[in-house]
This record gives structure tokens, sequence and C-alpha cells, in this order.
């Protein structure tokens, strides 16, 4: 697979462009995603034309919405970050970005809780910023995500996860793509897409179930809008339950009772909080290896990142 095209906040690849000159150097995102990943950096503040060091800026809440300002003089950088922020968004079209990791906090990056101040200087956490909302509803089920919140197992894996998958739905649909490769590509993510959203799984399948009835744009956009949708949904311990299960059922004549139960049990101490994913994970896909399930073999739920990432060892 080719590397994954993301864009991100350029402070978080270490570069010195924050307002006090210095820089937000994620390692995580630098030295083990970005393995995987060619890195599109982006910074609102200094692509609009601003210095580096500078007046830091926030966003108030006006009478003509929220404006963003700088600090000390209140002078208003509204307008000049909207326009370029407008044609920005066009021009990351071209990138080909299966997502983005913003900067937390930022008045012009951070996704979400960023300070919005009242008129009395008061500020509450219910800010978006500029850039960040512009993009957001410029690309609204691109996978993002900001670096506060990767600190979160679950949300780190869901996005990782997410990113993948659109990436392999990029090769599947690109110029080439058939009715048969949709089908393709919708077969081995049946499980995956399971996980995330049962109710988004059957309507891909009542979509596919049609693929060869259906315009080969009009059936790739339709899947591409569903598929986004669902993989923004976030799976939980009792969705990977109901996954494992499933999967359970395809060994149902060849087990051993102790082979049954060992997964039973590991079932039951994964959605007690007492083992981390990858535990019963793993007892599984001994069985698909042992007993050469070949359905199973093909699905991407086993294996949607690299084992390097270690995503599953901690949701």
């Amino acid at each position: 697979m080719e590397k994954i095209r993301l864009g991100i906040s350029s402070c978080l690849l270490g570069e010195p462009v924050r307002f006090d000159g210095g820089h937000k150097l994620d390692r995580y995102l630098v030295e083990t995603l970005g393995r995987y990943v060619d890195w599109v950096p982006v910074c609102p503040e200094v692509e609009i034309g601003l210095p580096t060091p500078r007046d830091s800026l926030r966003l108030v809440d006006g009478a003509e919405g929220t404006r963003l300002v700088f600090a000390k003089t209140g002078e208003d950088m509204t307008d000049s970050m909207q326009d370029w922020a407008k044609k920005r968004v066009v021009q990351l079209e071209k990138e080909q970005l299966c997502g983005f990791v913003f900067k937390s906090k930022s008045p012009s990056s951070g996704m979400e809780r960023v300070k919005l101040y009242d008129r009395n200087g008061i500020p509450k956490k219910t800010g978006v910023g500029l850039f960040a909302a512009t993009f957001m509803e410029h690309f609204p089920l691109l996978p993002v995500e900001e670096d506060g919140r990767l600190h979160d197992p679950r949300l780190r894996e869901n996005f990782i996860e997410a990113i993948f998958a659109l990436q392999r739905w990029r090769q599947a649909s690109g110029r080439h793509a058939t009715a048969a490769g949709v089908v393709e590509f919708h077969s081995r993510h049946k499980l995956l897409l399971l996980a995330h959203s049962p109710e988004v799984y059957r309507q891909l399948g009542q979509l596919v179930a049609r693929a060869g009835t259906l315009k080969i744009e009009s059936l790739i956009g339709d899947y591409q809008a569903l598929l986004l949708m669902g993989l923004r949904l976030k799976t939980s311990p009792s969705k990977h339950l109901n996954v494992l299960q499933h999967m359970l059922g395809y060994f149902k004549k060849t087990l051993s009772a102790d082979e049954k139960q060992e997964a039973l049990d590991l079932f039951g101490r994964y959605r007690r909080g007492e083992l981390p994913l990858i535990v019963p994970l793993t007892l599984v896909s001994h069985f698909v290896r042992k007993y050469r399930q070949p359905y199973l073999e093909q699905q991407y739920y086993l294996n949607p990142h690299p084992l390097e990432l270690q995503l599953r060892n901690h949701v």
C-alpha cells in the first residue's frame, strides 16, 4: 500500500510556527504513524502572512458571531482567515487526503473545545478554530482528529483504522473501478463495518446487492458516502463482542468443546474490561489459520492496520 496522505497542523511536525516561535512536536505522529503516512502540513496563521513570533490570537463571541482577533490589540483577522481558508481547502482537494490531524485548542485549527471569549473576557470551551471549521464543512465525512484526542487509545485506534480503510477504498475505486471491485472491497470489509455500525453495514449490503444495476459512478459515490459515514461512528466493546461472536459461529462444527469454552471465557473477560481486544482476537485469528476458514481469512477486521502500531493492545 502506498503511504497515506494526511493533512496536519505544521507545528505538530516540529516546525517553529507557533505564536511564540516554538512548536508542538508530536513524536507519535512523526516517528510512529509517520512510517505509514505522507504528511501535508498546514499552518493557517503563517499562511495568511502573520510573522513568527507574533501576538497570540483568540476567538471572541461578538455581535456578528465568532471573530478571530489579536489578544492584545483586538485587531480582527476573521475575514483574512476565512477568505484564505476557503481557497486553501479547494487546494487541498488535489492532495487526495485521507484525513487531517489538527492542533488542539488552536483558535485557527482546534476542531472542538477551543476557548471562546465573551464580551467580558470570560472564556468558555465551546469554540472551533476557523480553519478547522472550514475544512470540516468542505470535507464533511473525511476522518479528522486532533493531537489531544489522539492520546485516547479508542479514538486513536478508530481514526487510524478509518484512514487505512479509506486508503484501501481509494485504491479500489480508482480510475479503473468496476462493480465487481466494489463488491470485493465490501466483502472483505464486512466485519470491520459491522464493528462500527450495524445499520450502515445493513445499508451498504443493500447497496452492493444492486451493484450490477447501477452506473459505476453512482455506485462509487453512494458507497463512499455510506462508508465514510460508518467509519466516523466509533467502535465499542459491545460492537466488537458482537463481531467476535459472529466469527466464532463459523467454527461451530470444527472447534472442540475446550476450544469453544476458551473462546467464550476470553470474550467474557474482554466484555468485563479485564483484557484488551487483541487477546480474544488473537485466539480467533489462530482458529482462522488452524481451520483454514476462507471467508474470515479475507476479512480486514482481523488486520485493519499494521500490527506494529499495537493499537488493539489498548482497547
